[in-house]
């Protein structure tokens, strides 16, 4: 008997058909890997499988028990409303009240806010502790079991995340994504804890690119507009080339302002010996970094290293900023009388998390408007007839324009990175802070981005910080490089 088996099966999302007349049979031992282009359905397929969705036409079948793992904080209400309070305002003095990592993996999470625990009482968990310590220790989060959860690296989160479907014990296994964000090491562990659950008899079905196929899949299937393009035998030397050929495809380079409307600074920042201490451990310590007008930057290193929160005192988002000496745009902390907003506005910025804040039906057209009132998709006044064509003009050099009128939300997470780059871009800033821009993107996406980045960052008067993981996803235009590690300058040149 198959594995799972899907006959004829087609699925609309919301009002919108996703998925048609697929057919596709796994068989015990088989791994897969689902590839294909953003808004190819790759991800609605995973949680079809998982009954997240239902089929208006067909029939799909599965032995087993079935686990999906999400990539971001959405898989539990709770845990999403305590990334949203808590992460988006750096707030570690209160991380103490958060859930820890234990609780998350026994599902025994208490709403944010809640003042007196005795006040709640989560139902009993069916995890046993033997079985925690071992996925634990299988995914090298061990040490992690006691802190809470918001306090994680982006690679320590994914393993977590993981973790709360493993000690589930489940018969198949879906990943959206799973390596999205990750460094070195931490996609290696992943890499040998899939091969160790492929070998104990997990069935592994997982969305990903194709420069992202652990070593344990044995087929591979590509979806395009909702529909299988093809299925197929692994076959490294096919892949690699197919990689390739899509890397070096001809690109033609769109015409956009490169010029911004703020051109009046020498430095865009001058970090002095910046020191962020949370309860007793030290997440930066002594940062010297400055940064002319122009140049442009490449902020690299382990996840945990300090990245995000060195961003978060340029973007005024961390209450520790008032602690340390800096200053943005030639005038210190921003400027005399300056507040959070006359920073922000100078200064486009996407972060991983981003899309988590926006409201559940902002639409794609407000998504990116928002950009110019430094807002997550709710703002009250009246465009002007300029922005609204910059808005128009930059979903149409990013792809998106036929879906400007459907909420964010039920777009692919490749999709919404593209409207989050428009976004920071609308404005039109002398300042550009990207971290991490092409999660979810697929190669041919990527390609597109670096080279609407170097348009963009085609004049000496834009300033461009780009974090990421993966040195082919570093645009052209980058010519400078910090390397962080442990909260310390390892590389500076």
């Amino acid at each position: 008997m198959p594995t799972l088996s899907l006959q004829n099966v087609s699925v609309r999302k919301y009002d919108t058909p996703v998925l048609f007349d697929l057919n596709w049979q796994i068989n015990p031992g088989e791994q897969w890997a689902i590839v294909g282009g953003n808004g190819a359905g790759k991800t609605t397929l995973l949680e079809t499988i998982a009954e997240r969705w239902a089929t208006v036409r067909g029939k799909l079948t599965k032995k087993g028990t079935v686990e999906f793992v999400a990539n971001d904080y959405s898989f539990h209400r709770i845990a999403r409303a305590a990334a949203q309070y808590y992460q988006q305002r750096f707030q570690a003095h209160e991380a103490s009240i958060a859930p820890t990592v234990r609780e998350v993996l026994t599902e025994q999470m208490k709403p944010v806010g809640t003042v007196d625990d005795k006040s709640v009482r989560p139902a009993g968990s069916r995890v046993e502790e033997k079985n925690l310590q071992e996925i634990a220790g299988l995914l090298q989060i061990t040490a992690l079991l006691d802190q809470p959860f918001i306090t994680l690296s982006n690679g320590e989160t994914r393993r977590m995340l993981l973790a709360r479907s493993l000690v589930k014990r489940p018969d198949i296994l879906l990943l959206d994504h799973p390596f999205v964000g990750l460094d070195v090491l931490s996609r290696q562990v992943l890499h040998d804890a899939l091969v160790e659950l492929a070998r104990q008899g997990t069935t592994i079905i997982l969305a990903t690119s194709l420069t992202e196929i652990p070593d344990c899949i044995t087929h591979f299937l590509e979806l395009e507009g909702g529909r299988i393009k093809a299925k197929t035998r692994f076959d490294e030397n096919a892949l690699a080339a197919e990689t390739s050929a899509i890397a070096t495809r001809s690109i033609e380079i769109p015409k956009i302002e490169s010029v911004p409307v703020f051109t009046d600074y020498d430095y865009a920042f001058d970090l002095r010996n910046i020191r962020v201490v949370y309860d007793s451990k030290t997440v930066l310590d002594n940062v010297n970094w400055k940064v002319k007008k122009g140049e442009k930057w490449a902020l690299t290193g382990p996840n945990g290293s300090g990245k995000s929160t060195l961003l978060s005192i340029l973007t005024a988002d961390h209450p520790q900023r008032f602690a340390n000496d800096y200053d943005l745009f030639d005038q210190k902390r921003g400027g005399k009388g300056a507040s959070i907003w006359d920073i922000k506005q100078k200064i486009g910025h996407v972060s991983p998390e981003l899309h988590l804040y926006f409201p559940v039906e902002t639409t794609v057209f407000k998504a990116i408007a928002s950009g110019f009132f430094d807002a997550t998709g709710v703002y009250f006044k009246k465009l002007e007839e300029k922005q609204i064509d910059s808005v128009e003009q930059l979903a149409e050099l990013l792809g998106v324009t036929h879906a400007m009128q459907r909420p964010l939300q039920k777009l692919s997470k490749g999709e919404q990175r593209l409207v989050l780059l428009a976004r920071a871009l609308v404005k039109n800033p002398p300042l550009l802070i990207l971290d991490e821009p092409c999660q979810g993107l697929d190669i041919g996406a990527v390609e597109h981005f670096k080279s609407v980045v170097d348009a963009v960052c085609g004049s000496g008067e834009r300033t461009l910080i780009y974090v990421s993981h993966y040195p082919h996803e570093i645009p052209g235009c980058i010519d400078r490089h910090l390397r962080l590690e442990k909260g310390k300058i390892a590389e500076l040149k």
